[in-house]
């Protein structure tokens, strides 16, 4: 498909999961980012979407995913207007259903982060303009386009290059890297305690596509083969906004075997990066930091504190290109020439 098919082929779709959109479609988005960030530095503007409105519900709090997609619509020359838990009667006193129906006829566009994947794609079935998905138990397709775009701008290249993971593979992070590793033709190993993998359908499915794209999808329990050839070694938090704080004690026992640390960073390649979706625990300059030092003694977590400040760590980078990413997913939905 041509880049301008491609171009007009995402106006009025919907961004759920990667799973929705071939390898050219996703390259697109990456390759649409990059140019606006050139022009961002440039100082170049691309308000080519003044009198457009979004609307961003936000069942989860979120400082990356807020602040990008309220400057992303500004630089477009949109306006905001954001539905925090108390502020929405989303699924409480209207059916998502409905507010989808109420939303649609007021806004451009609607972002949803929050729960269950069935959520919004509940709201995209029922809405006329389009759903982006800004973060869902099972799927963060937004994060997955930043990440594509550091590991490019690192590398040069996506194709063929390993990714490795460690710690807790069963939500959206761990499933959307599977996804956009296997569609990007990339290695992605999931390294974690078997009952941290993710679902076996979803790997079947994963390694499918995987198999049609020259990448290939590992999972496995051993460091050292995860970490083995890796360009990238990536974790995320051991515990997912809204579980019972109970739940530490079961999963630092489990995955505290699975840190990323400087050890683990020396079996990788020698020009490897770091990646991490934020927020870390690297230290205890957090509440939650500090709380479980207290009952549990450990000063970090999924990372230490050395990899995360090192100069082999591009977690920043990557936090801005969330803002450059969403913008092109917005803005070649929204029909942005």
């Amino acid at each position: 498909m041509q880049k301008e098919e491609i171009r007009r082929s995402f106006v009025g779709r919907d961004f759920l999961k990667l799973l929705d959109f071939t390898p050219e479609e996703i390259e697109y988005l990456v390759d649409l980012a990059a140019d606006f960030k050139e022009k961002k530095k440039a100082h170049i503007l691309t308000d080519h979407l003044r009198g457009r409105n979004v609307a961003l519900i936000f069942e989860k709090t979120s400082t990356r995913t807020r602040s990008s997609f309220e400057v992303a619509a500004h630089d477009l020359g949109m306006g905001t207007t954001y539905l925090d838990p108390s502020s929405s009667q989303i699924g409480k006193k209207e059916s998502t259903a409905d507010t989808a129906r109420v939303l649609a006829g007021m806004f451009d566009g609607i972002e949803y982060r929050g729960y269950g994947q069935e959520i919004v794609e509940e709201l995209a079935k029922y809405s006329k303009v389009p759903v982006w998905n800004g973060l869902t138990n099972e799927f963060h397709p937004t994060q997955m386009l930043a990440d594509l775009l550091t590991i490019r701008e690192t590398f040069g290249t996506l194709k063929g290059i390993k990714l490795a993971y460690f710690g807790d593979a069963r939500y959206n992070t761990g499933n959307s890297l599977m996804v956009v590793c296997a569609k990007m033709g990339m290695h992605v190993a999931l390294c974690a305690p078997k009952k941290y993998f993710p679902d076996p359908e979803l790997v079947k499915t994963c390694e499918e596509i995987a198999a049609t794209t020259g990448g290939s999808v590992l999972l496995t329990e051993d460091l050292e083969e995860a970490a083995r050839g890796a360009k990238v070694l990536y974790t995320d938090v051991w515990v997912s906004m809204g579980e019972p704080a109970e739940i530490w004690k079961e999963r630092l026992r489990d995955l505290v075997p699975y840190q990323v640390n400087s050890a683990l960073m020396a079996m990788a390649d020698k020009d490897a990066v770091f990646m991490h979706c934020l927020p870390a625990f690297h230290d205890q300059g957090t509440g939650v930091g500090r709380e479980i030092f207290e009952k549990y003694g450990y000063s970090e977590l999924e990372v230490t504190d050395e990899v995360f400040e090192s100069e082999q760590s591009v977690v920043f980078q990557e936090a801005e290109n969330r803002m450059h990413t969403i913008k092109a997913v917005m803005a070649a939905t929204l029909g942005y020439e």
